[in-house]
């Protein structure tokens, strides 16, 4: 059955319509809350709060992108709020950074680096520049939608972006030459 079929009778509050989309998308979405939240059941708390908002929104569903990619945004942002009552404490933005950050376009990583050494490398980011970096990069969010989700500035988006891929970068240098490469 199609994802526009399915939608529809979600619409309707059918429950077996409701199932086989959660059936459909729930590993992917948490493969995408597990990225933002440490723990396993957390991440699965996350993805199933995620599941239950999309159906009470379902109305909201317009269809000009693929349910996927609405679902998607929609757990991304209840990882956020699950981070956000967390309360992190933001670092302070100096502004000769925010400078240097806006400059830096060109970022790339060794071809021998691994996409698992790259999300190791992310997760052992402080959260606010964790957060940002996999919303820039993995996500592919621009700072205008950082800022907004997060409720920071752009140039705050683009100086933890900065930092974090600096830090990233170090790690990921600290890896190819600290064990032999």
């Amino acid at each position: 059955m199609s994802d526009s079929l399915l939608v529809e009778q979600c619409k309707e509050n059918n429950a077996k319509a409701q199932m086989q989309l959660y059936k459909q998308y729930s590993q992917g979405m948490f493969i995408v809350a597990n990225r933002y939240m440490k723990d396993t059941a957390v991440a699965e708390d996350a993805m199933q709060e995620a599941f239950i908002k999309a159906f009470r929104k379902i109305n909201q569903f317009k269809g000009d992108v693929t349910f996927g990619a609405w679902l998607k945004r929609i757990v991304i942002n209840t990882c956020l709020d699950t981070i956000k009552s967390k309360k992190i404490v933001a670092e302070p933005i100096n502004e000769e950074v925010v400078h240097i950050a806006e400059e830096e376009s060109n970022w790339s990583v060794s071809d021998e680096t691994t996409v698992t050494e790259i999300k190791d490398a992310i997760e052992k980011l402080p959260e606010n520049y964790k957060v940002v970096v996999q919303l820039f990069l993995l996500e592919g969010y621009d700072h205008q939608e950082i800022s907004e989700v997060l409720g920071i500035s752009e140039s705050a988006s683009r100086t933890n972006l900065h930092r974090g891929k600096r830090q990233l970068k170090e790690t990921l240098k600290h890896l190819r030459y600290g064990t032999g490469y």
